[in-house]
């Protein structure tokens, strides 16, 4: 070993750590900055309702007939707003949107696993605040998850589901095993506030492509959608930790679906790029009570592309959910 060896070595590999941290130091610092500038670009538009220990956020409109809206990953309440689903459906029914927990401007505690199941419970014990005993229930993505949870031990509560671009059953899923490390505490931590906010902006125009394909993203999703609200490593938490639980999820759900007691409307694009569109096809044949309609040339976002026939759909399942009411 050289003089400059024994002397610099230790020194060299010092200041290389030093430097190290003081970036990712310097990186949580400019990505908690920029999460706190998108809060406050995007302020709350809605109510807060504490459910537990949650600070639920979400917005009440319209009269009539009472309709549940739950959004899918990666998004917030405001995607049905975006999509155009919400203020037409508000024109006919009252529609309450939430953010699920960690999303939007909802919290969501540590120290919990936030299965569809919880996710369900908590949507369940907000609607009895809001004196909404019994709803059609619309879920997009993961949120049909929590919609087929809220029906499975609710089912009294839950006068139908329309389930838009659904995972139903298990699969192999490689982004499921992705965001794992995201999602577990310390190291997730770690990376949501340095690594995981820079890999989102660099990959979510290819995200948003693939989540509307075979259709071009739609002008006023890029318009409204906001990068920034969902790449704050407090939502980067909850898209992580449901990407991650996804498989779980819908395995123990999946062997309930045939004693569902509720009407249930499938809606899907034949093209969608995220789940695969048979997924769609094997719900139907196993709910008792269900309906399908793949909607050609559509993809993952089909509510964006096809608002018309999703509102439909919607509008068709609660007049039989409530036909005295209607009528």
């Amino acid at each position: 070993m050289t003089e400059f060896d024994s002397t610099n070595g230790p020194s060299v590999w010092l200041w290389t750590l030093i430097v190290f941290v003081a970036a990712l130091v310097v990186l949580a610092l400019v990505n908690y900055a920029i999460a706190r500038l998108a809060e406050r670009r995007h302020p709350p538009r809605g109510t807060f309702l504490q459910v537990g220990a949650v600070r639920l956020h979400y917005r009440d409109q319209g009269t009539g007939d009472p309709i549940i809206l739950l959004h899918g990953n990666a998004v917030t309440g405001d995607d049905f707003d975006t999509s155009g689903i919400a203020e037409r459906l508000r024109a006919t029914y009252r529609v309450i949107v939430f953010d699920r927990p960690g999303f939007g401007h909802s919290t969501r505690p540590r120290g919990q696993l936030w299965t569809a199941s919880e996710q369900a419970a908590l949507i369940h014990a907000a609607l009895l605040q809001l004196g909404v005993q019994r709803a059609v229930v619309v879920g997009h993505s993961w949120g049909t998850l929590v919609a087929l949870a809220l029906a499975e031990r609710h089912p009294t509560g839950t006068a139908g589901l329309v389930l838009i671009s659904g995972y139903y059953f298990p699969t192999p899923r490689l982004d499921s095993l992705m965001v794992a490390p995201a999602a577990t505490p310390l190291l997730g931590d770690v990376l949501r506030y340095t690594i995981s906010p820079l890999f989102g902006w660099l990959t979510m125009p290819a995200m948003k492509r693939a989540m509307f394909a075979p259709s071009p993203v739609t002008e006023r999703f890029e318009r409204e959608y906001s990068s920034a609200m969902a790449l704050r490593p407090w939502q980067i938490r909850a898209t992580a930790s449901d990407g991650a639980l996804m498989v779980m999820d819908a395995s123990r759900l999946s062997g309930r679906y045939g004693a569902l007691s509720v009407p249930v409307a499938i809606v899907a694009g034949d093209g969608d790029k995220i789940v695969e569109p048979d997924q769609a096809q094997r719900l139907q044949r196993a709910v008792p009570s269900g309906t399908v309609d793949v909607v050609e040339g559509a993809g993952h976002m089909v509510h964006h592309v096809a608002t018309d026939r999703v509102v439909e759909v919607i509008a068709q399942l609660a007049k039989a959910a409530f036909p005295h009411r209607s009528a």
